[in-house]
């Protein structure tokens, strides 16, 4: 087993969720996980909300969301759990804001979107909630960035990003967000920028080396990651349609610059559509989809200090787009795709060594 400074990986499995979905929203509030919307059997979105207590290892019921959604972004403000943008059953992006209540159990409406969007980028900082990029009612990405002001319910306009996205990779590191890659229409985008909250300016950083769509992405220790993904056909590679690759590039956020690593530095597995995670050291990547013809269970981690791939014990039941978060020394798994949408619900943790 692959250990991090003494400890070793390890599989949690939590009971499942009462509702199988997949593009759900998830959340971690005070030793509690929230999975709220996201789609079910029939394909539409749900407005079915849940709550695993991860100390009894009990699931609740709670109050639906007043708009039936999947794929929304979420952001735990103290005892709220804000809930922004996605997509209706009429498969239509929705400019709906939603605030769970957490003590209260109940819903309130606040202030909209100033255009719908799915697939918008979140980040909290200082108890304000960043809203960056997604895709409009005519289906073409956005370049606007918005922050909620939750005293005053209202969202302000803030310099649009360079390059429109949506279902972009976003990291806060100091007093800057980095947002990554993304899509525009089928089109996978290559752009790294970087919007400085002081400032309120945007910079360009060197784009991906390569263009892949359902990359997974990832930041530790003053480095960005890019792995994996379906690499797109062009003039310097040899396929006419795209394919799984174990591809890894490396932005150093102190040089500014992308190193492409050499094949033995690559994950063992190619993949796409892949829950990517850091813990301990190690940059982790978890399921996805590859050449084999059901969900990968494999499971690999790099060792940012022995800069190499080892593998970690598989996941108990292999999927692909599932919804992810980080809590604590645990990276959550959640839902996503095995035969059809999955109830499973489980983390892999960091745990002191035997």
């Amino acid at each position: 087993m692959a250990t991090a400074g003494g400890r070793a990986f390890a599989w949690q499995v939590f009971p499942p969720m009462p509702t199988c979905r997949v593009y759900g929203t998830v959340a971690h509030q005070d030793g509690h996980l929230l999975v709220l919307g996201g789609c079910g059997r029939a394909g539409l979105p749900l407005d079915t909300a849940e709550i695993l207590d991860m100390a009894s290892h009990t699931w609740l019921a709670l109050a639906p969301l007043p708009t039936a959604r999947a794929g929304a972004a979420a952001v735990v403000l103290g005892k709220q759990v804000l809930v922004v943008g996605g997509v209706d059953e009429a498969q239509s992006p929705v400019a709906a804001v939603e605030a769970f209540l957490v003590d209260e159990g109940r819903w309130e409406r606040r202030a909209t979107l100033p255009q719908a969007a799915m697939g918008v980028a979140t980040v909290e900082r200082d108890g304000m909630v960043y809203a960056l990029g997604g895709m409009g009612p005519d289906t073409a990405p956005q370049a606007q960035v918005r922050v909620y002001e939750p005293r005053r319910d209202c969202w302000l306009s803030l310099p649009s990003m360079p390059t429109p996205c949506y279902g972009a990779s976003t990291f806060l590191h100091g007093n800057k967000i980095y947002i990554l890659g993304g899509r525009q229409g089928k089109l996978p985008v290559t752009a790294f920028e970087a919007f400085d909250l002081e400032a309120c300016t945007w910079t360009r950083h060197p784009s991906l080396p390569s263009r892949r769509a359902f990359a997974g992405c990832a930041m530790a220790e003053g480095s960005v990651f890019s792995l994996g993904g379906l690499q797109q056909p062009g003039p310097h590679n040899f396929y006419s349609r795209p394919h799984f690759v174990n591809t890894v590039e490396m932005f150093d956020l102190e040089h500014g610059s992308w190193t492409k690593l050499p094949r033995s530095l690559r994950m063992k597995d190619k993949r796409a559509d892949f829950v990517v995670g850091s813990l301990g050291g190690h940059i982790l990547a978890i399921g996805g989809l590859g050449n084999q013809p059901s969900p990968l269970g494999s499971v690999e981690s790099f060792s940012l200090t022995q800069r190499r791939w080892e593998a970690l014990p598989a996941m108990p039941t292999a999927r692909c787009s599932c919804s992810s978060l980080q809590a604590g020394s645990q990276i959550f798994v959640i839902g996503g795709v095995a035969q059809g949408p999955s109830q499973a619900v489980e983390a892999l943790c960091l745990r002191d060594g035997v």
